[in-house]
Order: structure tokens, then C-alpha cells, then sequence
């Protein structure tokens, strides 16, 4: 299924969390830290201004991005953790 975003919102896919320290400990799932870089998965149409039109978002599909740790709502998709944000909530795009 795909998750078509509306307005200025966007689906991001979290990049997977690292299992392993820099020292070569493993770590379980319960203390792994949560990615705060993802993949966009879509993008909405962007953000409606006062004249009516709309402004083009800045962040492409495939895109890298920065978040902050409690941005967005997650929700499930075909047991898929996906989140959604606001385009504000991004704070970069990586290359």
C-alpha cells in the first residue's frame, strides 16, 4: 500500500538503528537509540498560501533527512513502522 501525504506532510521510512557499538558491543533492541535520519518515502503537494497557490516543497522523494527524535506520528502500514511529518519538523537533507 502506499501512503500518499496531504498539504505540506511527508513520509519517512527511519533508517534502521545500529545494532553495534564503535567497540564491537552488541546491544539489545531495548537499548538501541532511535534513528533520527530517514528516507522520504512521498511528499505531499506542499504548503497553501494566502493567494491560494501552493509552495513547492523542498524535500524530493528518495531524499536523506534530519529529524528530531519525537517529530512526527508513526503509524503502521502493512507492518511497516512508517512516520509522517510536517515539512517543518525536518531539519536537513543529507547527502
Amino acid at each position: 500500500m502506499r501512503v500518499i501525504p496531504l498539504r505540506d506532510k511527508v513520509v519517512v521510512r527511519r533508517l534502521t538503528a545500529e545494532a553495534k557499538t564503535a567497540g564491537g558491543i552488541l546491544l539489545p533492541e531495548s537499548a538501541q537509540r532511535r534513528p533520527k535520519q530517514g528516507r522520504v518515502l512521498s511528499v505531499g503537494d506542499g504548503r497553501l498560501l494566502k493567494d491560494g497557490s501552493r509552495a513547492k516543497p523542498q524535500v524530493n522523494e528518495g531524499d536523506r533527512v534530519l529529524f528530531d527524535d519525537y517529530s512526527g506520528a508513526e503509524v503502521n502500514v502493512d507492518g511497516e513502522k512508517l512516520l509522517v511529518l510536517d515539512e517543518t519538523e525536518i531539519l536537513a537533507v543529507l547527502d
